[in-house]
Parts: C-alpha cells; sequence; structure tokens
C-alpha cells in the first residue's frame, strides 16, 4: 500500500513537472479534455437547472390537471384549418361539466387574453398578465398569499371588480405599503384590491405569479361578452388515483353530450393532460442531453489524443530513468502504474479547469438572469471520473511500451 502512495506521489510530481516545465504544450494537450468535460457537465448542468425549475414552477399543479379547449398543446394530426373551425369552450359548458362529472375535484374557467397595464394614483405598471378565472383556480394553481385572501365564490360568479396581484405587481404600485383594500384602475374601472400573492420567482415559461393578477372571468365577461379577443379554457383537477384514460373518456362524452354531437362525429375540442406536456418537455430535455454528450464527445476524443502525446513524449524524454529504475530492480508493474497514475492525474487537471469554468459561467448566470444554475455534486463528481477515465484509456499505450522497454538498451538509448 505504501508503495502505491509512494508511486502516486511521484506521479503527481511527474504530472507537475510536466506541466511546469512545458506548459504551452502541456496546456494545449490537455484543452480537448477540459473543453469536452466543459461542455457535457455545462449541457448536463443546464439540463438539471432546467428540470428543477421546470418541477418547482408545477409543483403547485397535479400533473392530472386537465386544459379542455379548443387548442392542443403539442403536436395534432387534425389539419390547421381544420382546428380553427373548433368552437371555444363556453361558460356554460364549464358549469355543465362542474355539475356532472364524477371523480372530479375541482372545475374551474379561465380566460385568456391580452396583457393590459395597472394604474394607481400616479403610479402605472404596464404589460401586466391577466388571469380573468373563476374561484376555484386558487387550488387548482394551488396559490398562497402573502397578504389578503382569494375571491370567493359570490364574487366569482357575479363578476365583483376584486383583483389579487402578484408580488412584483403590488411592489410597483404600493412599495411597502399594504395594498389591500385599496382602488386601482383596469379596464377603465376600479377595483379593490383583496389579496397578494407570495413571491415566486421568475417563470420557466414566461410568466410567473409574481408579474400576474387573477380577477373574477365574469367581470369581462359582463363588460364585452364572450368574444373571440378571449380564449377560455376549462381546467379539471380529478381526484388523486383516478384512471385517466376512462376519465377523459367520460370528459369528452359528457361535453359531447352537452354540445348535442353525433355518433362518429369528430371531437371539436382538445383534451390536454398537463402530463402530456411534461413528457414533452422531458423528451426536449432529453435531446439536449444527447447532443451536449455527442459533442462533449468528439472534444473528449481530441483531449484522449492529447494526453497520449504527452506520456509518448515522456516515456521518450525519461527512456534513461526508466532504464535506471528497472536496473534497480522495479518490476514492470511498477513502471506501468507510474504512467498511468500521471496520465489520470493530468486529465483530471483538465477536468477540473473545466469544472472551474462551468462554475464560474453558473455563478454569473445566476445573478444576471434571476435564474438559478446548479452544478450539482453528481455532476462534479461525473465530470471528474470522465476525465480520470479519459487519462486512463489515453496513458494505457504509453504506460505499457514503458513498462516494456528493455532496461539495457533505455540506459543506453539515454546516454
Amino acid at each position: 500500500m505504501l508503495l502505491y502512495l509512494r508511486l502516486l506521489k511521484e506521479s503527481l510530481s511527474f504530472a507537475i513537472n510536466a506541466l511546469r516545465n512545458n506548459k504551452l504544450r502541456t496546456l494545449l494537450s490537455l484543452l480537448g479534455v477540459t473543453i469536452g468535460i466543459f461542455s457535457i457537465i455545462a449541457v448536463l448542468a443546464a439540463v438539471d437547472s432546467l428540470d428543477r425549475k421546470i418541477s418547482k414552477d408545477l409543483s403547485s399543479l397535479d400533473k392530472n390537471t386537465i386544459y379542455l379547449m379548443k387548442f392542443n398543446f403539442g403536436p395534432s394530426e387534425i389539419p390547421q384549418w381544420k382546428r380553427e373551425q373548433f368552437p371555444n369552450v363556453k361558460y356554460d359548458e364549464y358549469v355543465a361539466l362542474k355539475n356532472s362529472l364524477n371523480n372530479t375535484e375541482q372545475v374551474g374557467y379561465q380566460l385568456f387574453v391580452n396583457r393590459e397595464s395597472l394604474k394607481y394614483d400616479s403610479k402605472t405598471v404596464a404589460d401586466v398578465n391577466m388571469i380573468p378565472s373563476s374561484f376555484e383556480m386558487v387550488d387548482i394553481d394551488g396559490l398562497s398569499f402573502d397578504k389578503g385572501r382569494f375571491y370567493n365564490e359570490s364574487e366569482s360568479n357575479s363578476g365583483t371588480p376584486v383583483i389579487v396581484l402578484g408580488y412584483d405587481i403590488a411592489n410597483g404600485l404600493f412599495g411597502e405599503s399594504d395594498p389591500v383594500g385599496k382602488n386601482i384602475r383596469l379596464y377603465g374601472q376600479r377595483f379593490t384590491v383583496i389579496g397578494v400573492m407570495t413571491k415566486q420567482g421568475a417563470g420557466f415559461f414566461g410568466d410567473s405569479n409574481d408579474t400576474s393578477v387573477y380577477f373574477p372571468a365574469n367581470f369581462l365577461r359582463r363588460m364585452y361578452g364572450d368574444n373571440d379577443a378571449m380564449t377560455p379554457v376549462i381546467v379539471l383537477k380529478p381526484v388523486k388515483g383516478v384512471d385517466m384514460d376512462a376519465y377523459k373518456a367520460e370528459v369528452a362524452q359528457k361535453l359531447r353530450a352537452i354540445r348535442g354531437m353525433k355518433a362518429g362525429e369528430m371531437d371539436n375540442f382538445f383534451i390536454n393532460v398537463l402530463s402530456g406536456f411534461t413528457d414533452f418537455i422531458d423528451g426536449i430535455l432529453g435531446q439536449m442531453n444527447v447532443v451536449g454528450w455527442i459533442i462533449s464527445g468528439f472534444s473528449l476524443l481530441v483531449g484522449g489524443f492529447g494526453i497520449a502525446n504527452i506520456m509518448f513524449v515522456s516515456v521518450k524524454e525519461r527512456t534513461n530513468l526508466i532504464g535506471i529504475q528497472k536496473s534497480l530492480g522495479a518490476k514492470n508493474r511498477f513502471i506501468l502504474f507510474q504512467f498511468l497514475f500521471e496520465a489520470i492525474i493530468l486529465s483530471v487537471i483538465g477536468g477540473i479547469i473545466g469544472l472551474l469554468m462551468v462554475w464560474g459561467i453558473a455563478l454569473i448566470l445566476t445573478k444576471a438572469l434571476d435564474f438559478e444554475f446548479v452544478l450539482s455534486f453528481g455532476n462534479i463528481v461525473l465530470g471528474t471520473t470522465l476525465a480520470a477515465l479519459i487519462g486512463l484509456i489515453s496513458g494505457i499505450l504509453p504506460a505499457i511500451s514503458a513498462a516494456n522497454l528493455d532496461p539495457v538498451e533505455a540506459i543506453r538509448t539515454g546516454m
């Protein structure tokens, strides 16, 4: 054991000497390993960070949540011109489904509308994400509150002009003062602030609750009616453990009956399940991983040749020393491990440089983009292991050639 520790120490010394005595040659040779480790770990760290962010953003939502509307989340076999002819879901359909569906925890109604500006006295916050919805959305979206409350069923049904502000919106309009009970202007009307949502942070899908406001959908319906400028959606939250295929079949059957559709007639609506959307995102992240591995694979291949080149040069430069070691009784195994350890150490140094680059860029991007890039311990271990493996593979042939040198010929050649 002590022998191998001494061997490792000597190999580390030789590796450091190679860096010190031939800086440019060694650094250029290590560049491939550095770029390769940087490429794969940067991609893996980005994918992990995106995955964590998506999981966090969707943590309050049930993956079985269904969005019933005229549009679909993913690709469809139905031609676009045909989809555009589908009717919007209606408020009456939301009410009918709410009263008739089985195995359903909540049924909500929401409108997708244009962004608007909010005003309070002389202050204005522009480009605010509007979420006109029914009262059930507080449970479906899993909202939590810093101040106040959400609107109740009575306020939702009657379209009372009350509003719940995102954290950043409240801060922009009211600063440190309590906005609950204050009046703001929206759509030329006066709204009473009844709640402020808990700070969420930047959302992966664009808007977060921090830059959004909720108010009763029936307020807009009462003002403008049901028109094409607003895209309605019925949101269904089934009970846990329900058979989703059977549940979707029941939803389709009930809505077809409400619309009076005939047997054999094609559905003119889409049942979008949130899990289908998350699976689609997971597929994209998986493809990013594959691309990262391919790019890094070429870089690691170049890096491996660079390490092998360093080691062959090192064997040639130390031929005389190898001959002396062998003449003093050093076994082939000792020489083999000496050069293998040196190759691994050099490669790991290149890998550590790549990891430090990922860590530095992650810190910069986290501060600049308000998005947490995470270099996990698992990715650090993976990067170090990959670098060591490249060093091991690249150093095998040079180490074998050194171990098989004839001591007499080695001493004579080195003189």
